[in-house]
């Protein structure tokens, strides 16, 4: 599989371990940036591009998917969900790993690089690489909806907002 890498400063040392483990793995691994230490750098263009590169994979059909670091993961994550066709999700512990794939199709994941240690997120991206999509219809018909309205801006009507008193 094709594993494309993005980070900040924050992630630097894990995301050049990273690379290491999922090359030892078998997967082809391509970084996105940066590639030298810069504590002042910005990390959205490194995403938004590991984030394109999925999507054109994917669309190419080249079996590939994310890995986006920063000190949180949440901007990174923010990033990367501007990308058409990219459902990004942050991920703290092997359940979220697995039910980003497994129920929401996941095709990038964000880690915080602060937050883990370098075992953790190993298996976390292990076992989001190694678990399936469901195709469970409920969640496929949740993914569409998203997608719908990511490209026309269509939204299923649901029950709309009620106000509490």
């Amino acid at each position: 599989m094709r594993i494309h890498i993005a980070t900040d400063h924050a992630g630097l040392e894990f995301s050049t371990q990273l690379q290491h483990h999922l090359a030892a793995a078998g997967h082809e691994v391509i970084d996105h940036g940066p590639v030298e230490y810069e504590p002042l750098d910005d990390y959205p263009a490194f995403c938004i591009r590991a984030a394109q590169a999925v999507v054109a994979d994917q669309q190419a059909g080249v079996s590939a998917l994310g890995v986006v670091f920063g000190g949180s993961g949440n901007g990174e994550q923010i990033a990367a969900n501007k990308v058409e066709g990219v459902r990004a999700a942050l991920v703290w512990n092997l359940s979220t790993a697995e039910l980003a794939r497994e129920h929401n199709d996941a095709n990038v994941i964000a880690i915080g690089a602060r937050q883990h240690t370098f075992d953790d997120v190993t298996r976390f991206i292990d076992r989001f690489i190694e678990t399936p999509f469901s195709h469970d219809e409920r969640h496929a018909r949740r993914i569409a909806q998203i997608g719908a309205y990511e490209r026309e801006g269509a939204l299923v009507d649901g029950p709309g907002p009620r106000q509490v008193s």
